[in-house]
């Protein structure tokens, strides 16, 4: 015990913020005035704690065995460096990789993508209504201009997709993986697209039916409660978008994914595919049993990969990659601004969850999220995550087709067009 002990001491004199540590039996490590107190139940959340394991730590707050008292910044800032090194994995070994595969295909059929989706998208829409933008728009914003709203940003993602994929009226626009149906409305209401969403959220499909209702839209926008696999090939899209769906799909389905895309395309047209990539280039998940936390907690069945294999499943399925952006710091300072909205009004969301959902796991619910959106925050600013934009094109096969000589689609293989004018 004595050893433990001296281990947390260590530990807490390392740290850029100042902490306590209150032990079992009541006994307080650290500075009186500390920004931070972790108030620990039992020996074995200590172990945890002394041994870089955040996840587990984080595991232990949920069920209420350790008690976190600080503003989440700061508790993020304590998380990152009692980690022992970086938790991004490099175990390349064949085996290790023949399991996760193996794990990845039996994860994600339509049966339990749909189950695994309703699991998190389902908690409640009143819940995330207290810390998303207006439009509900639950990916990453694009902060065009440094001293945006986090609600401006958001229309400034959903512009910039709609701009990289060049949509025109009267086209017909197909949104994989629909959320709450920010892009999709804002498509066809500034784009003048003939626009369908799918997901997997009954609670999702709902919200956008009523929306579609009360804006008049019904003979422009529908959405299906649908998985992709089910989605008809006969009559194609002229342009896709798929934002923060892919990290659902998983490795062994990601080649059936794109080549459903390529048939779901129209030759010449473009998709865009926004998600949330891997730092590391072996599929895998946070160590330091965060990925192992994020699992249990919040996306069960969720998978990311490295940006090169994406765009290498991308390529085997016949999609060229005409530009990839990465946009990385803008989604820690999304999450930031979620976490900070959700931390100002957490009496609310508890009475929320309780008369929404599950109220005896309400508080559970709420202090995972609290740690999820603070935490992966966290992992967008330190690197150990990324988020990419890739759009390609399903080439036409025809040498004078576009602007070039060879373009073989409508991309003017010039970025200009994606930006507004100074």
């Amino acid at each position: 015990m004595d050893t433990l002990l001296r281990k947390i001491e260590s530990q807490l004199a390392g740290l850029p913020v100042p902490t306590a540590v209150q032990l079992p039996k009541g006994q307080r490590v650290g500075p009186p005035a500390a920004a931070v107190t972790l108030s620990f139940r039992d020996w074995s959340a200590l172990a945890s704690m002394a041994a870089g394991q955040i996840g587990r730590m984080a595991e232990d707050f949920v069920e209420s065995r350790v008690q976190l008292d600080g503003r989440m910044r700061d508790l993020m800032a304590v998380a990152a460096r009692l980690l022992p090194g970086t938790p991004v994995a490099s175990d390349t070994g064949w085996w290790t990789q023949l399991l996760r595969r193996a794990k990845s295909l039996s994860l994600h059929s339509p049966q339990k993508d749909a189950r695994q989706i309703q699991f998190h998208y389902d908690v409640s829409d009143d819940f995330y209504a207290l810390w998303l933008d207006p439009r509900r728009v639950y990916s990453c914003a694009y902060f065009r201009e440094t001293g945006m709203s986090l609600a401006q940003a958001q229309e400034a993602k959903l512009d910039h997709i709609c701009r990289k994929l060049m949509l025109e009226p009267g086209e017909r626009f197909l949104d994989i993986g629909a959320g709450w149906g920010g892009l999709l409305m804002w498509a066809a209401e500034n784009y003048g697209v003939d626009a369908t969403g799918i997901t997997l959220s009954k609670n999702q499909h709902a919200h956008v039916q009523r929306l579609i209702e009360s804006k008049g839209l019904a003979g422009r926008v529908k959405m299906e409660l649908r998985d992709y696999r089910e989605l008809r090939e006969d009559e194609g899209f002229d342009k896709i978008a798929s934002v923060g769906m892919f990290e659902h799909v998983g490795q062994a389905n990601m080649p059936t994914y794109f080549a459903k895309i390529h048939r779901l395309l129209k030759p010449g047209g473009l998709v865009m595919n926004h998600g949330i990539t891997a730092d590391s280039i072996v599929p895998s998940q946070l160590g330091a049993g965060m990925g192992d936390f994020i699992e249990k907690y919040i996306f069960p069945g969720g998978e990311l990969l490295h940006i090169s294999h994406l765009l290498r499943d991308l390529a085997a399925a016949g999609l060229e990659m005409v530009d990839t952006e990465n946009l990385r710091p803008h989604y820690g300072r999304t999450l930031w601004a979620w976490s900070d909205a959700l931390e100002s009004r957490l009496d609310e969301a508890q009475r929320v969850l309780e008369t929404t959902g599950n109220a005896p796991d309400a508080q559970k619910v709420l202090r995972a999220y609290r740690l999820y959106l603070a935490g992966c925050a966290m992992t967008f600013e330190q690197g150990w995550i990324g988020l990419h934009q890739i759009l390609a094109t399903r080439p036409t096969g025809e040498l004078h087709a576009g602007e070039l000589p060879g373009a073989q689609s409508p991309y003017p293989f010039n970025r200009g067009y994606m930006y507004s004018p100074s």
